[in-house]
Protein backbone atom coordinates (compact mmCIF):
# COMPACT_ATOMS: atom_id res chain seq x y z
CA UNK A 1 0.00 0.00 0.00
CA UNK A 2 1.52 3.18 -0.73
CA UNK A 3 2.27 5.61 1.72
CA UNK A 4 2.31 9.27 2.14
CA UNK A 5 6.20 9.37 1.54
CA UNK A 6 5.37 7.47 -1.51
CA UNK A 7 3.05 10.11 -2.90
CA UNK A 8 5.39 13.28 -1.94
CA UNK A 9 8.40 11.27 -3.64
CA UNK A 10 6.00 10.81 -7.11
CA UNK A 11 5.02 14.68 -6.73
CA UNK A 12 8.20 15.51 -6.64
CA UNK A 13 9.21 13.61 -9.64
CA UNK A 14 6.31 15.11 -11.52
CA UNK A 15 7.19 18.97 -10.63
CA UNK A 16 11.43 18.03 -12.29
CA UNK A 17 9.76 16.25 -14.81
CA UNK A 18 7.27 19.48 -15.73
CA UNK A 19 10.58 21.81 -14.86
CA UNK A 20 12.88 19.72 -17.34
CA UNK A 21 10.13 19.68 -19.77
CA UNK A 22 10.16 23.60 -19.64
CA UNK A 23 13.84 24.04 -20.76
CA UNK A 24 12.99 22.16 -23.79
CA UNK A 25 11.92 25.24 -25.82
CA UNK A 26 15.47 26.92 -25.03
CA UNK A 27 17.42 24.12 -25.75
CA UNK A 28 15.98 24.00 -29.26
CA UNK A 29 16.90 27.60 -29.65
CA UNK A 30 20.80 26.87 -27.82
CA UNK A 31 20.78 23.70 -30.52
CA UNK A 32 19.73 26.02 -32.94
CA UNK A 33 22.30 28.86 -32.72
CA UNK A 34 25.25 26.02 -31.86
CA UNK A 35 24.68 24.70 -35.07
CA UNK A 36 24.19 28.00 -37.10
CA UNK A 37 27.79 29.02 -35.31
CA UNK A 38 29.16 26.02 -36.87
CA UNK A 39 27.58 26.59 -40.34
CA UNK A 40 28.31 30.10 -40.70
CA UNK A 41 32.11 29.85 -38.87
CA UNK A 42 33.65 26.98 -40.54
CA UNK A 43 31.76 25.92 -43.64
CA UNK A 44 31.02 29.24 -44.47
CA UNK A 45 34.09 31.58 -43.81
CA UNK A 46 36.51 28.78 -43.47
CA UNK A 47 35.81 26.24 -45.96
CA UNK A 48 33.68 28.42 -48.52
CA UNK A 49 35.10 32.15 -48.66
CA UNK A 50 38.29 32.51 -50.33
CA UNK A 51 39.24 36.16 -50.22
CA UNK A 52 40.90 36.88 -46.60
CA UNK A 53 39.75 40.19 -46.35
CA UNK A 54 35.84 39.10 -46.88
CA UNK A 55 36.60 36.28 -44.84
CA UNK A 56 38.40 38.43 -41.79
CA UNK A 57 35.17 40.98 -42.03
CA UNK A 58 32.52 38.37 -41.64
CA UNK A 59 33.93 36.57 -38.69
CA UNK A 60 34.34 40.13 -37.05
CA UNK A 61 31.46 41.19 -37.59
CA UNK A 62 29.28 37.75 -36.93
CA UNK A 63 30.97 37.68 -33.58
CA UNK A 64 29.69 40.52 -32.69
CA UNK A 65 26.22 39.80 -33.20
CA UNK A 66 26.61 36.45 -31.90
CA UNK A 67 28.23 37.81 -28.40
CA UNK A 68 25.32 40.57 -28.10
CA UNK A 69 22.71 37.77 -29.00
CA UNK A 70 24.07 35.24 -26.64
CA UNK A 71 23.83 37.72 -23.61
CA UNK A 72 20.96 39.56 -24.07
CA UNK A 73 19.19 36.00 -24.15
CA UNK A 74 21.20 34.38 -20.92
CA UNK A 75 20.34 37.78 -19.31
CA UNK A 76 16.88 37.52 -20.33
CA UNK A 77 16.47 33.23 -18.87
CA UNK A 78 18.43 34.05 -15.75
CA UNK A 79 17.35 37.35 -14.65
CA UNK A 80 15.02 36.50 -11.64
CA UNK A 81 11.27 37.73 -11.79
CA UNK A 82 10.34 40.77 -10.01
CA UNK A 83 8.67 39.72 -7.04
CA UNK A 84 6.34 41.16 -4.75
CA UNK A 85 7.29 43.01 -2.22
CA UNK A 86 6.47 41.46 1.58
CA UNK A 87 4.65 45.41 2.94
CA UNK A 88 2.11 44.15 0.08
CA UNK A 89 1.23 41.01 1.56
CA UNK A 90 -1.61 40.29 4.20
CA UNK A 91 -1.39 39.22 7.46
CA UNK A 92 -3.42 35.92 8.15
CA UNK A 93 -5.94 38.06 10.75
CA UNK A 94 -7.00 40.25 7.24
CA UNK A 95 -6.53 37.08 5.02
CA UNK A 96 -9.38 35.16 7.43
CA UNK A 97 -11.51 38.42 7.23
CA UNK A 98 -11.03 38.69 3.61
CA UNK A 99 -12.24 34.99 3.34
CA UNK A 100 -14.98 35.40 6.15
CA UNK A 101 -16.69 38.80 4.11
CA UNK A 102 -20.18 37.94 3.70
CA UNK A 103 -20.63 40.70 0.64
CA UNK A 104 -18.22 41.79 -2.20
CA UNK A 105 -18.83 45.39 -0.54
CA UNK A 106 -16.92 43.99 2.87
CA UNK A 107 -14.38 42.54 1.12
CA UNK A 108 -13.62 45.82 -0.73
CA UNK A 109 -13.79 48.02 2.88
CA UNK A 110 -11.37 45.73 4.09
CA UNK A 111 -8.86 46.00 0.95
CA UNK A 112 -9.13 49.78 1.26
CA UNK A 113 -8.27 49.40 4.74
CA UNK A 114 -5.18 47.01 4.11
CA UNK A 115 -3.71 49.51 1.08
CA UNK A 116 -4.65 52.81 2.85
CA UNK A 117 -0.59 53.25 3.14
CA UNK A 118 0.53 51.42 -0.06
CA UNK A 119 1.47 52.91 -3.63
CA UNK A 120 -1.69 51.14 -5.71
CA UNK A 121 -3.81 53.46 -8.35
CA UNK A 122 -5.14 50.42 -10.88
CA UNK A 123 -8.27 48.70 -9.73
CA UNK A 124 -10.63 45.93 -11.13
CA UNK A 125 -12.94 46.54 -13.61
CA UNK A 126 -15.59 46.73 -10.01
CA UNK A 127 -13.66 49.28 -8.70
CA UNK A 128 -11.76 47.12 -5.90
CA UNK A 129 -8.46 46.94 -5.07
CA UNK A 130 -6.84 44.25 -7.04
CA UNK A 131 -5.99 40.89 -4.65
CA UNK A 132 -4.16 37.93 -5.48
CA UNK A 133 -5.64 34.94 -3.52
CA UNK A 134 -3.15 32.49 -4.52
CA UNK A 135 -0.18 34.53 -3.45
CA UNK A 136 -2.32 36.33 -0.83
CA UNK A 137 -0.96 39.78 -1.57
CA UNK A 138 -1.83 43.29 -2.97
CA UNK A 139 -0.96 43.26 -6.28
CA UNK A 140 0.99 46.47 -6.67
CA UNK A 141 0.61 48.50 -10.02
CA UNK A 142 0.96 46.92 -13.20
CA UNK A 143 1.60 43.39 -11.37
CA UNK A 144 0.07 40.31 -12.47
CA UNK A 145 -0.10 36.53 -11.27
CA UNK A 146 1.73 34.09 -13.60
CA UNK A 147 0.19 30.70 -13.79
CA UNK A 148 3.13 28.96 -14.86
CA UNK A 149 5.98 30.83 -12.49
CA UNK A 150 3.24 30.56 -9.99
CA UNK A 151 3.21 34.02 -8.06
CA UNK A 152 2.51 37.39 -8.49
CA UNK A 153 5.26 39.34 -11.08
CA UNK A 154 6.33 43.36 -11.03
CA UNK A 155 4.91 44.75 -14.42
CA UNK A 156 4.18 41.30 -16.24
CA UNK A 157 4.47 41.13 -20.08
CA UNK A 158 3.53 37.67 -20.45
CA UNK A 159 5.75 34.19 -20.04
CA UNK A 160 7.73 33.23 -22.78
CA UNK A 161 8.35 29.51 -22.99
CA UNK A 162 11.51 30.20 -25.33
CA UNK A 163 13.40 32.00 -22.64
CA UNK A 164 11.37 29.73 -20.13
CA UNK A 165 11.19 33.05 -17.82
CA UNK A 166 8.65 35.61 -17.59
CA UNK A 167 8.95 38.98 -19.16
CA UNK A 168 8.73 41.27 -16.42
CA UNK A 169 9.77 44.54 -14.85
CA UNK A 170 13.28 43.07 -14.36
CA UNK A 171 14.41 41.69 -17.66
CA UNK A 172 11.86 43.94 -19.92
CA UNK A 173 14.80 45.57 -21.57
CA UNK A 174 17.07 42.33 -22.02
CA UNK A 175 14.40 40.80 -23.94
CA UNK A 176 14.04 43.70 -26.23
CA UNK A 177 17.44 43.84 -26.74
CA UNK A 178 17.47 39.60 -27.41
CA UNK A 179 14.83 40.67 -30.26
CA UNK A 180 16.62 43.29 -31.29
CA UNK A 181 20.50 41.42 -31.38
CA UNK A 182 18.29 38.23 -32.89
CA UNK A 183 17.17 40.11 -35.62
CA UNK A 184 20.38 41.79 -36.27
CA UNK A 185 22.33 38.14 -36.44
CA UNK A 186 19.97 36.51 -38.32
CA UNK A 187 19.66 39.44 -41.09
CA UNK A 188 23.48 39.43 -41.24
CA UNK A 189 23.99 35.60 -41.47
CA UNK A 190 21.23 36.06 -44.13
CA UNK A 191 22.47 38.82 -46.64
CA UNK A 192 26.26 37.13 -46.61
CA UNK A 193 24.98 33.68 -47.14
CA UNK A 194 22.87 34.42 -49.68
CA UNK A 195 25.82 35.35 -52.71
CA UNK A 196 26.65 31.31 -52.06
CA UNK A 197 23.03 29.91 -51.18
CA UNK A 198 22.55 31.28 -55.01
CA UNK A 199 25.62 29.87 -55.92
CA UNK A 200 24.72 26.47 -55.16
CA UNK A 201 21.48 26.28 -57.23
CA UNK A 202 23.30 27.61 -59.72
CA UNK A 203 24.91 24.34 -59.14
CA UNK A 204 22.32 22.14 -59.09
CA UNK A 205 20.32 23.60 -62.04
CA UNK A 206 23.48 22.90 -64.71
CA UNK A 207 23.47 19.57 -62.96
CA UNK A 208 20.13 18.79 -63.83
CA UNK A 209 20.36 20.46 -67.34
CA UNK A 210 23.53 18.16 -68.16
CA UNK A 211 21.38 15.15 -66.76
CA UNK A 212 23.80 14.66 -63.83
CA UNK A 213 22.96 12.86 -60.46
CA UNK A 214 22.79 15.65 -58.03
CA UNK A 215 24.78 14.11 -54.79
CA UNK A 216 26.32 15.46 -51.76
CA UNK A 217 30.29 14.97 -52.96
CA UNK A 218 30.22 16.88 -56.45
CA UNK A 219 32.08 19.48 -56.94
CA UNK A 220 30.86 22.60 -58.62
CA UNK A 221 33.70 25.99 -59.02
CA UNK A 222 35.62 24.78 -56.15
CA UNK A 223 33.78 27.12 -53.65
CA UNK A 224 31.29 24.73 -52.38
CA UNK A 225 32.49 21.41 -51.62
CA UNK A 226 30.95 18.05 -50.06
CA UNK A 227 27.93 18.66 -47.34
CA UNK A 228 29.01 22.29 -46.72
CA UNK A 229 26.45 23.37 -49.28
CA UNK A 230 24.12 21.58 -48.01
CA UNK A 231 24.77 23.78 -44.49
CA UNK A 232 24.93 26.73 -46.09
CA UNK A 233 21.68 26.40 -47.87
CA UNK A 234 19.78 25.00 -44.39
CA UNK A 235 21.52 28.61 -43.04
CA UNK A 236 19.98 30.77 -45.59
CA UNK A 237 16.43 29.10 -45.18
CA UNK A 238 16.36 28.99 -41.34
CA UNK A 239 18.15 32.79 -40.97
CA UNK A 240 15.84 34.48 -43.09
CA UNK A 241 12.61 32.23 -41.57
CA UNK A 242 13.64 33.53 -38.22
CA UNK A 243 14.33 37.05 -39.81
CA UNK A 244 10.87 37.31 -40.81
CA UNK A 245 9.57 36.16 -37.62
CA UNK A 246 11.15 37.95 -35.31
CA UNK A 247 10.76 41.55 -37.20
CA UNK A 248 6.84 41.87 -36.22
CA UNK A 249 7.40 41.01 -32.19
CA UNK A 250 10.65 43.38 -32.72
CA UNK A 251 8.31 46.00 -34.08
CA UNK A 252 5.23 45.80 -31.51
CA UNK A 253 7.53 46.36 -28.75
CA UNK A 254 8.98 48.99 -29.93
CA UNK A 255 5.43 50.10 -30.60
CA UNK A 256 4.63 48.96 -26.03
CA UNK A 257 8.07 50.60 -25.45
CA UNK A 258 7.18 53.98 -27.01
CA UNK A 259 3.47 53.77 -25.28
CA UNK A 260 4.81 52.72 -21.84
CA UNK A 261 2.24 49.42 -21.99
CA UNK A 262 3.02 45.45 -21.52
CA UNK A 263 1.28 43.00 -23.59
CA UNK A 264 -1.76 42.52 -21.54
CA UNK A 265 -2.25 46.37 -21.05
CA UNK A 266 -2.13 46.54 -24.54
CA UNK A 267 -5.32 43.87 -24.35
CA UNK A 268 -6.62 44.79 -21.91
CA UNK A 269 -6.27 48.51 -20.41
CA UNK A 270 -5.38 49.51 -16.63
CA UNK A 271 -8.03 50.46 -14.57
CA UNK A 272 -7.35 53.75 -12.50
CA UNK A 273 -10.10 55.27 -9.91
CA UNK A 274 -11.09 57.57 -12.48
CA UNK A 275 -11.88 54.71 -14.99
CA UNK A 276 -9.94 52.86 -17.96
CA UNK A 277 -7.20 54.40 -19.57
CA UNK A 278 -4.63 52.38 -21.79
CA UNK A 279 -2.23 55.93 -21.79
CA UNK A 280 -2.38 55.88 -18.23
CA UNK A 281 1.64 55.33 -17.88
CA UNK A 282 1.86 57.22 -21.19
CA UNK A 283 4.42 60.06 -20.48
CA UNK A 284 5.70 60.68 -23.78
CA UNK A 285 8.06 58.56 -26.34
CA UNK A 286 11.48 59.45 -25.00
CA UNK A 287 10.53 59.68 -21.01
CA UNK A 288 8.57 55.66 -21.54
CA UNK A 289 11.72 54.84 -23.65
CA UNK A 290 13.99 56.22 -20.54
CA UNK A 291 11.67 53.88 -18.14
CA UNK A 292 13.15 50.58 -19.77
CA UNK A 293 16.47 51.45 -20.95
CA UNK A 294 17.30 54.60 -18.64
CA UNK A 295 19.02 57.85 -19.09
CA UNK A 296 22.81 57.15 -19.68
CA UNK A 297 23.33 56.13 -23.40
CA UNK A 298 26.44 54.48 -22.90
CA UNK A 299 24.35 51.41 -21.49
CA UNK A 300 21.40 51.60 -23.67
CA UNK A 301 22.43 48.78 -25.94
CA UNK A 302 23.96 46.46 -23.55
CA UNK A 303 22.56 44.07 -21.62
CA UNK A 304 23.07 45.38 -18.45
CA UNK A 305 19.76 46.85 -16.05
CA UNK A 306 19.22 50.49 -16.33
CA UNK A 307 15.54 50.46 -15.48
CA UNK A 308 13.98 54.05 -13.79
CA UNK A 309 11.92 52.68 -10.50
CA UNK A 310 11.82 49.65 -8.15
CA UNK A 311 9.36 47.96 -10.09
CA UNK A 312 6.31 48.74 -8.00
CA UNK A 313 5.55 52.83 -7.97
CA UNK A 314 5.26 53.86 -11.81
CA UNK A 315 4.31 57.91 -12.69
CA UNK A 316 1.15 58.16 -13.92
CA UNK A 317 -0.76 61.05 -15.46
CA UNK A 318 -1.83 63.60 -13.23
CA UNK A 319 -5.55 62.55 -13.13
CA UNK A 320 -4.73 59.33 -11.92
CA UNK A 321 -2.81 60.85 -9.13
CA UNK A 322 -4.05 60.40 -5.54
CA UNK A 323 -3.64 61.17 -1.80
CA UNK A 324 -2.87 57.27 -1.14
CA UNK A 325 -0.01 56.94 -3.51
CA UNK A 326 1.66 60.45 -3.23
CA UNK A 327 2.12 62.67 -0.46
CA UNK A 328 1.30 66.20 -0.56
CA UNK A 329 5.04 67.34 -1.46
CA UNK A 330 4.85 65.06 -4.60
CA UNK A 331 7.14 62.51 -3.29
CA UNK A 332 6.98 58.88 -4.87
CA UNK A 333 7.16 56.34 -2.34
CA UNK A 334 9.33 53.43 -2.86
CA UNK A 335 9.56 49.84 -2.47
CA UNK A 336 11.09 46.69 -3.31
CA UNK A 337 15.34 46.42 -3.65
CA UNK A 338 15.13 48.77 -7.75
CA UNK A 339 16.06 52.38 -7.87
CA UNK A 340 13.43 54.69 -6.68
CA UNK A 341 12.81 57.58 -9.22
CA UNK A 342 11.37 60.84 -9.19
CA UNK A 343 7.47 60.89 -10.25
CA UNK A 344 6.60 62.28 -13.56
CA UNK A 345 3.66 63.75 -13.52
CA UNK A 346 2.04 64.31 -16.93
CA UNK A 347 -0.04 67.71 -17.31
CA UNK A 348 -2.90 67.44 -19.41
CA UNK A 349 -3.71 71.01 -19.65
CA UNK A 350 -0.09 71.91 -20.94
CA UNK A 351 -0.61 69.67 -24.07
CA UNK A 352 0.35 71.61 -27.18
CA UNK A 353 1.14 71.08 -30.95
CA UNK A 354 4.61 71.23 -29.82
CA UNK A 355 4.54 68.46 -26.73
CA UNK A 356 3.22 68.18 -23.51
CA UNK A 357 5.42 69.04 -20.07
CA UNK A 358 6.27 66.71 -17.52
CA UNK A 359 7.18 68.31 -14.18
CA UNK A 360 9.27 65.71 -12.11
CA UNK A 361 8.68 66.22 -8.77
CA UNK A 362 11.96 65.63 -6.31
CA UNK A 363 12.12 64.19 -3.18
CA UNK A 364 14.23 67.05 -2.12
CA UNK A 365 11.13 69.26 -1.67
CA UNK A 366 10.63 72.30 1.54
CA UNK A 367 8.81 69.56 3.56
CA UNK A 368 11.86 67.56 3.60
CA UNK A 369 16.04 68.08 3.77
CA UNK A 370 16.79 70.17 0.54
CA UNK A 371 15.02 72.43 -1.65
CA UNK A 372 14.53 71.36 -5.44
CA UNK A 373 12.85 71.01 -8.31
CA UNK A 374 13.20 70.18 -11.87
CA UNK A 375 10.93 70.80 -15.18
CA UNK A 376 11.40 68.42 -17.69
CA UNK A 377 10.34 68.98 -21.84
CA UNK A 378 9.02 65.62 -22.92
CA UNK A 379 8.46 64.62 -26.84
CA UNK A 380 5.37 64.41 -27.97
CA UNK A 381 2.89 61.48 -27.77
Amino acid sequence: MPTNSDFRNSSGSCRLCIKAVKWVPVLIIVTVVGWSYYAYVVQLCWFTVTSPFERVYYLLCYHVFFVMFLWAYYQTIFTPIGSVPKKFKLSPIDIDKIKRADSEESQKMILERCAQNLPVSNRTVSGVIRYCDKCCVIKPDRAHHCSVCGECVLKMDHHCPWVNNCVSFTNYKFFILFLAYALLYCIFITLTSLRYFIMFWKIIDEKVEENKEVTPDFEGDGELIGMGRFHILFLFFIAAMFAISLVSLFIYHCYLVMRNLSTLEAFRAPIFRTGEDKNGFNLGRYNNFQEVFGDNRTYWFLPIFTSFGDGVVYPVRSLHQSTQQYDSAGVTQSFGDGVTFPERIHDEDTESLLGSRQRWADEDSPSHEVTHSLIREAAPV
